[in-house]
Formats: structure tokens, sequence, C-alpha cells
């Protein structure tokens, strides 16, 4: 199967090296990104560079198409993908969130969603506890403020997280809420709600933690199958702290799995 990726930086970048390297079953065909030769440049280092694409010649082009691009260009990839019946992939759940009419293209059979599970952990069991009654999601997000910084939710509501010596709460709300005004910081909880009791029901805080060098998430679910927390500290990226190492593997292992004659978890 071919795969186009949707932006090389962070996450895309990790993904492209993975996919040069060798998944049986996969090729990297194509990337696309804004700076086409900024794009070329970082593929300098690939035994096989491909081409850089438009995103309508990408859809066209692949089997599968990898999104890694801010949320405001979800649409700009998801519906050329979806619309041309691909296998579309991403790790943005804040763009699912906001976007439920290109959702809706993929349940009238138009191509197919997959969300990636990202920086977080225990979905499957979140998945599993839904197929009964969940009673309570809370999720507690602590980053290091400068993974934070620039969030819209701090530019809108005027919270700075610059100069701290403690930690700070700088949000409590719903997982929706929380992706749209840290959408590029806990995309985590907005897949935690779609897995589970929805975005609306999920509780979540934010908090700017000076004394953390990690990511980290905690959270606690009750259901009527189980009661059970889990906690994940993740190493930021060395390009962009507020996105976790982990994510970029959580793509290449759902990409593995599409193609492996052996799938493990749900």
């Amino acid at each position: 199967m071919k795969v186009g990726i949707a932006g090389y930086g962070a996450i895309g970048k990790v993904v492209g090296e993975a996919l040069d390297s060798g998944i049986e079953g996969l090729e990297l065909a194509a990337i696309c990104v804004r700076d086409v030769a900024r794009g070329e440049a970082r593929m300098e280092g690939l035994s096989n560079p491909v081409p850089v694409m438009s995103p309508e010649e990408l859809a066209e082009t692949c089997d599968i198409v990898v999104e890694c691009v801010p949320k405001e260009a979800f649409n700009t990839f998801a519906i050329p993908a979806l619309n041309a019946g691909r296998l579309f992939v991403t790790v943005s759940a804040a763009g699912i969130l906001a976007n439920p009419d290109t959702v809706e293209l993929a349940n009238s059979g138009q191509g197919r969603i997959i969300l990636a599970t990202g920086a977080l952990l225990g979905l499957d069991a979140v998945r599993a506890a839904a197929e009964g009654t969940i009673e309570e999601v809370i999720m507690i997000t602590r980053k290091p403020p400068n993974a934070l910084i620039g969030a819209p939710h701090l530019v809108d509501n005027d919270i700075s997280v610059e100069g701290l010596n403690e930690p700070k709460k700088v949000f409590d709300g719903s997982a929706r809420d929380g992706a749209a005004g840290f959408p590029a910081n806990v995309n985590v909880a907005a897949a935690l709600g779609l897995a589970g009791i929805g975005p609306d029901r999920t509780k979540l805080e934010i908090w700017a933690d000076p004394e953390l060098s990690r990511n980290t998430h905690a959270i606690r679910v009750v259901s009527d199958s189980a009661t059970f927390e889990m906690s994940i500290e993740n190493v930021q990226s060395e390009e962009k702290p507020g996105t976790g190492k982990i994510t970029a593997l959580s793509v290449i292992a759902c990409l593995r799995g599409l193609v492996s004659p052996l799938k493990v978890g749900t």
C-alpha cells in the first residue's frame, strides 16, 4: 500500500523515516508540505526520497494518507483523501471534533478515518468499557510551561505561564473545550472523549508545572465493568515541545497494524 504524508515536521519526518527503513506491505510514495524546498531538504537522509505533491495529488496517488499538520489544515487533506476513498490516518482528535461534516463523509462510505493513539494510553480499555456503561472519565494533564505557550485559551484569557515557581491550573472544563483551547497540546483529551463517553462529558484539567520536563497525563475511569487509573509521562519532541516523542511512534504502530497478519489490541 502506498503511503502519503501530509506535513513533514516533528511527527511526519519520523514516520517517513520508518517507512523508508522498511515496513513490509507499505511504501512511502509522497509527502505534502507548504515549503517544497524545505520538505526536500528534510528528506535528504532517506534512501529513497519521494515527490512533494499537492493535497489532491496525494489523495489520487496514495492508498493511505497520514495527516501530521495543524488542526486548521485538517480539512485540506481529509476531504480529498476521503472523497478518493482512501484511509485517512490522523492523531488530530481535535480536528475530528472541529469538523463533523468531514466525519460524515466517512460515515457515508467515502473513505475511512483512523485515529491513532497519539500520546495517550489505555484507549483499548476505555473503548471496551464504553461497550458497557461508563459513569465518569477524568483526565489531568500536566506539562512544562514551554509546551503550553501560545495556546489559544491562554492568549484569549490573558493567562501567563512564564516565570512560574509552582504549578498553575490553566484550564478546568470539558475535553471538547480543552481541545479547542489547546489544539496543539491535548489531542489526547479529545481522543479519550471519542473513545469513551464523549468529549462533553469527559472532564479535563490542564496544569502548567515548572518542575516537569515531560508531558504527563493521568486518567481515571469509573464504569460498570471496571474502575481503572492510568498515567503516562511523555518525553518531549526536540522539534516541538508540546508533542511527545511517542506520538509519531503511535502512528508507525498504527500503520503496521493495517498490514500485519497479527494485530494486538482492539
